[in-house]
């Protein structure tokens, strides 16, 4: 929508397709994991403070994990629901308030996981020191950090978009309102926006992700010195889980993030985009609670829970 001025106050977001039996197959499909999604996060929230066993470093971070979770899921798939049952136009504010929500969900993440790394890093190969690297109040500090960075970082990009002028087309060749395609669509020169978002890319993908290589380095050469199998078995027990979500959510970030052809959006890059928007929030609540016997308990419990 073009107004007088020649300033786009309406975007259209790019359907994934025009066949109504697949539109609403695809509507099922993304209703059923944002439920899940909101419900298995949800639970992890709930189980974990209501059982004070569970109040430690580990599972401190896993509900701040849950909490950016629920903020991505919540900025996306609404509007993509919408999309698929109705109109597909999203006007600029919500553009930008679904762009803002977003980029402050990943990159909080981003920097979570090298926070969540170097608490394994800690528990495992400074055992004795534990208790007093990773207190509660370095906790609370990491996690206001990691919140506040986020934050800062998408008020800065989202301020930077706030600048540009759009005089149409106003096709937005993407299901939501990330920051590349939306770049194509400005009128105005974007050389500073293009620098700030892969300076921003580089900080906290690459870095964050070089972080926590190291600390799974030092995890896995402090665990391959441990002589019995049990003791191992324990040991990598407690990572698993985090590593096998790190490693699902950087390759996906890092694919769409890290590239030379900034803001292309084929259907490849819309596979990708919904698996680290939408299938792994879903997951990580499985991921981390399927093996872990403590959260389990937790969980039965807080089932078992009725009013007196």
């Amino acid at each position: 929508m073009v107004v007088g001025n020649h300033t786009v106050t309406l975007f259209i977001l790019q359907s994934f397709t025009q066949d109504p039996w697949l539109q609403a197959a695809l509507f099922c499909i993304f209703f059923t994991l944002f439920t899940v999604a909101l419900a298995g996060n949800g639970l992890i929230i709930a189980a974990i403070h209501c059982s004070p066993n569970l109040h430690t470093p580990m599972y401190f971070f896993l509900v701040n994990l849950a909490m950016l979770d629920m903020i991505c899921t919540s900025s996306i798939l609404p509007k993509v629901l919408q999309s698929l049952v109705a109109d597909s136009t999203i006007s600029f504010g919500g553009c930008l308030s679904q762009m803002f929500f977003f980029t402050w969900s990943l990159s909080s993440e981003l920097l979570l996981f090298t926070a969540m790394a170097y608490d394994r890093y800690l528990a495992i190969c400074r055992p004795l020191h534990y208790s007093s690297l990773m207190s509660g109040r370095v906790c609370v500090a990491l996690a206001a950090f990691v919140w506040f960075t986020g934050a800062f970082n998408a008020s800065l990009l989202t301020g930077l978009v706030l600048r540009l002028t759009f005089c149409g087309p106003n096709l937005i060749a993407h299901f939501f309102c990330e920051i590349p395609p939306v770049l194509l669509l400005s009128c105005s020169p974007t050389f500073l926006n293009n620098v700030m978002t892969i300076t921003a890319d580089m900080f906290l993908s690459g870095l964050n992700f070089l972080l926590t290589m190291v600390s799974y380095g030092c995890i896995i050469a402090s665990i391959l010195r441990i002589r019995s199998a049990e003791g191992k078995r324990r040991a990598f027990s407690t990572c698993s889980s985090h590593l096998i979500v790190v490693t699902l959510y950087y390759s996906t970030v890092l694919y769409s993030y890290i590239r030379p052809a900034l803001g292309s959006s084929g259907l490849l890059d819309k596979a990708i985009a919904v698996l680290y928007t939408i299938v792994t929030p879903t997951l990580n609540p499985l991921i981390y609670t399927l093996r872990n016997k403590e959260f389990k308990v937790a969980l039965k419990k807080l089932f078992s829970c009725s009013p007196k």
